[in-house]
């Protein structure tokens, strides 16, 4: 069996359920269940006996210790992150207690049982860290896109408490030999994803007839990558992926934010007559520091794992629109008062 940290948040439950449809190996899941971890999200394999949740804090390294003690997994994923940029920018102490001093107890605890097991144990296991390309910095718009051997330049509390932690799993395969591998991913999209983020929140947003709130031009360029593709990836570096490397995974789907906002209003049209979504498009005023440019080389991963996304940007966003409206009512659901305030937070001042 495997131990998924962050397992019940957008990517890590996504990457659960798809585990178990692709290979039927049981699954200990540790989420800590702040705002984002939803169990929800796990709905679909609630009873399944392949599955055994466990709420927890990665940063309990007695917690983490007595999981690894009692189902000894093969290997450590871990997804469990605060992730959003606006809310570090607020209030970045719980990223750097969860990303940075997290991982540092839970790298602590995986080391521990690592240098326990017996040979052929030890040198199966796999310890693999889940990052973001926003370690890397900005890029100009004619700038090549980030490598793997890119420097990193985090310009965020997020981006630079994701960034420690890669230091930290690096530097503990480095001192200890602990076989970790690590990727770094470009912008994720796709069913169950916490609506604050940008393509969940246009959605959530639109349906409701308020405003599509976008920051400063909408000129900001990202990848953007199907999660469905992004698990795919994941199990191939943990069954192919060479220890101590860093693999980026990408989707090959550079496309500027406000044109993100217009296709999605192009989608919802065809599904969802009768309203004109696109002039609910609001622009207002742009996050401090917000990064201009991100793109992935994922070269590596499809020229030594075989690793390529399947889905475009149209299949994959056509697929996320059409989840949001089967599921209304996780939606309902994740809007609470917290939510709602969190939005007029964020988005109440205009360019």
């Amino acid at each position: 069996m495997i131990l998924v940290t962050g397992g019940a948040g957008f990517i890590g439950a996504n990457f659960t359920l798809d585990w178990l449809a692709a290979t039927g190996e049981p699954v200990v899941n540790l989420d800590k269940l702040t705002y984002s971890g939803n169990l929800g999200n796990l709905a679909p394999i609630r009873g399944d006996a392949r599955h055994a949740f466990v709420r927890g804090d990665i940063g309990d390294r007695a917690v983490v210790a007595e999981l690894l003690a009692r189902h000894r997994p093969r290997a450590v994923l871990n997804f469990a992150a605060e992730t959003h940029v606006d809310r570090s920018i607020h209030g970045p102490d719980a990223f750097v207690r969860t990303n940075v001093l997290g991982t540092f107890e839970l790298l602590e605890a995986v080391r521990a049982h690592w240098t326990a097991l017996p040979g052929g144990e030890r040198d199966a296991f796999r310890f693999l860290h889940v990052s973001t390309d926003e370690v890397y910095g900005t890029l100009g718009p004619d700038d090549p896109p980030f490598s793997e051997t890119t420097a990193f330049a985090p310009n965020s509390p997020y981006s630079a408490s994701k960034a420690s932690s890669d230091h930290f799993v690096r530097a503990y395969r480095h001192t200890y030999g602990l076989p970790t591998v690590t990727t770094n991913c470009s912008n994720n999209y796709g069913p169950r994803q916490f609506p604050e983020k940008l393509v969940p929140l246009m959605i959530a947003n639109a349906l409701a007839g308020k405003p599509l709130p976008v920051y400063g031009d909408g000129q900001q360029v990202r990848d953007w990558l199907y999660v469905s593709d992004h698990c795919a990836a994941i199990r191939a570096v943990l069954e192919r992926g060479r220890p101590g490397e860093t693999y980026n995974v990408g989707g090959n789907a550079e496309m500027k934010n406000l044109d993100v906002v217009h296709e999605l209003c192009a989608v919802l049209a065809r599904e969802r007559p009768g309203r004109d979504y696109a002039s609910l498009v609001t622009f207002v005023k742009d996050r401090p520091g917000h990064d201009r440019r991100y793109a992935i080389d994922a070269r590596k991963i499809e020229r030594e794992l075989g690793w390529r996304p399947t889905e475009t940007f149209a299949t994959g966003l056509a697929k996320t629109v059409r989840w949001y409206l089967d599921n209304g009512a996780w939606l309902s659901a994740i809007q609470t008062r917290e939510y709602q305030s969190w939005i007029s937070l964020q988005y109440e001042t205009t360019a």
